[in-house]
């Protein structure tokens, strides 16, 4: 099983850019999408194009801001738009498939802002997905939470970490919930087998920044430590453009 998670900053733009070449080239069971900036009616006649594939949308009510979209081969038993807290889920942040005993999380992660502004925001969003993936386990679920976090964990995750200390995505707050998350039964799938650095999936705008892979690693599959053996691959796409983000995804051996 083969499944892809990227933040594709604006779906519309994206389709522009390839998004459906890159769909179709794939041939993935399951594709995550994060930031699409728009509701379904607005691509209705691109979606048109995704044949095979059922398409689930979960918005932010707010036009042309953040949303998340799943789109799967296999039509899922169960669909969860949101976590159940309005605050979070009018900015159509999760979208959870359930497939059998294995949950898929589509999520998108608040970003802190410049100033800090939000990172209050971000650490209730953190604990409140947290809680919800403990409850899908406490069902008897095995979870996938892939998505743009928006944050750096360790050092090794983005270029210079001296010069972000201070900088929003990787703050020491945002940075211990990611020990939480693994502390607490969650295995970074892409570090866990690849240790080395070099390996980013976001790069800003500013002219060679990306050429010279001066990024920011802030896209994860995050597998539950029962689910990891399954995982037989997980990798990085930064030849993909389309986005200030790349592709990150996973291959997973069937039950």
């Amino acid at each position: 099983m083969k499944l892809l998670s990227w933040n594709v900053n604006g779906i519309r733009s994206c389709f522009r850019k390839g998004l459906l070449s890159w769909v179709r080239a794939q041939a993935a069971e399951v594709v995550c999408l994060q930031e699409i900036r728009a509701r379904r009616e607005q691509v209705e006649e691109e979606l048109d194009s995704f044949a095979g594939y059922h398409a689930f949308w979960n918005p932010a009510r707010r036009p042309g801001y953040s949303g998340v979209a799943t789109f799967s081969r296999r039509p899922p038993e169960v669909v969860h738009y949101g976590l159940g807290q309005p605050e979070f889920d009018e900015e159509g942040r999760v979208l959870t498939l359930e497939f059998g005993r294995l949950a898929v999380v589509n999520a998108y992660f608040p970003n802190s802002q410049r100033t800090h502004a939000r990172l209050p925001f971000k650490l209730a969003f953190c604990e409140a997905i947290l809680k919800w993936l403990e409850g899908l386990r406490s069902r008897g679920r095995h979870v996938l939470l892939c998505g743009d976090y928006n944050i750096a964990h360790r050092e090794i995750d983005l270029r210079n970490p001296r010069e972000n200390q201070d900088n929003a995505g990787f703050l020491p707050q945002e940075r211990a919930w990611m020990d939480r998350l693994l502390d607490s039964g969650f295995v970074d799938t892409f570090r866990m087998r690849c240790p080395e650095p070099g390996h980013y999936t976001w790069w800003s705008h500013r002219k060679g920044v990306r050429e010279r892979n001066i990024g920011w690693r802030i896209d994860y599959v995050v597998a539950d430590q029962d689910l990891d053996p399954r995982v037989l691959e997980s990798f990085h796409q930064p030849q993909v453009q389309g986005s200030d983000h790349c592709p990150v995804g996973v291959l997973l051996d069937p039950p």
